[in-house]
């Protein structure tokens, strides 16, 4: 793992920070949009909560992942600050845009929808009976899974798994959403339960919101470099019996076709 504070990214035009800070600002500000519009209206319907952050993420994932890699999380944020992969200030800037798209999309659902319907806004909290203990630790094994999911179909030695990288990322969402709403309100996204607080007003609790997320992704991120990480093909003999399997089969495909 190496680190650096990535001063340089500020004056370097090929850094691509500039866009890729208005990727995530654009990002977050369709989750906390349309996610939290659906919560507006869900009426307790759990599912149609967990589907729509789980499709509003796979959404996003998909459009401006290739731009700044799709974080719209402060938790994945700090995962991939803590291995490594992107720089300090990168991150802070980062979490920054994040902030203010959540901040932003709250703000135009408070001017869109009726008072009468917003119902909160799809702010989190903490259910009747759960106390601040069991909910850090219910958004700390959010955060865990999900930056896991990420690290595992992003991994460089896997690049098989970028294909469903956004498919995977939006499930894992929505499997968060199904198993933890009913208790916190599955934040898993320190972001986006800021923009709904600061919007509504509403601060109780909010120190877990942040700190549950982003530990557990930190921890998933330090397992997966140290433990979980695919192995990288050096030895040139395994390249070469690897390619002489995939020169075979597609040997045996053609006579298989032309039979």
């Amino acid at each position: 793992m190496g680190y650096n504070l990535g001063t340089e990214e500020l004056s370097s035009k090929s850094s691509g920070l500039f866009r890729a800070l208005l990727a995530e600002f654009v990002g977050i500000f369709i989750l906390n949009f349309f996610a939290c519009a659906a919560c507006t209206h869900a009426n307790g319907d759990k599912t149609l909560i967990s589907l729509a952050f789980g499709l509003s993420v796979f959404s996003v994932v998909m459009s401006i992942g290739h731009i700044s890699g799709g974080h719209i999380n402060p938790a994945v944020t700090a995962g991939m600050l803590a291995a490594g992969k992107i720089s300090l200030i990168r991150a802070v800037l980062y979490v920054a845009a994040q902030c203010a798209g959540a901040f932003s999309a709250t703000t135009a659902l408070d001017v869109l929808i009726p008072k009468s319907y917003q119902n909160g806004l799809g702010n989190t909290g903490l259910k009747d009976g759960v106390t601040e203990l069991q909910g850090l630790g219910f958004e700390f094994f959010l955060g865990f899974v999900l930056v896991l999911c990420v690290f595992g179909v992003c991994d460089e030695n896997k690049p098989d798994s970028r294909f469903v990288a956004p498919l995977a990322i939006g499930l894992t969402v929505t499997l968060g959403h199904l198993g933890i709403v009913e208790y916190t309100g599955s934040s898993m996204n320190p972001a986006r339960s800021f923009g709904t607080a600061f919007v509504t007003g509403n601060w109780n609790n909010h120190w877990i919101y942040w700190a549950g997320p982003i530990l557990g992704g930190v921890a998933a991120a330090l397992l997966y470099i140290q433990l979980f990480k695919a192995p990288t093909v050096n030895d040139a003999s395994e390249r070469y019996r690897t390619n002489a399997d995939d020169k075979e089969m597609r040997r045996l495909d053609a006579k298989h076709d032309m039979a």
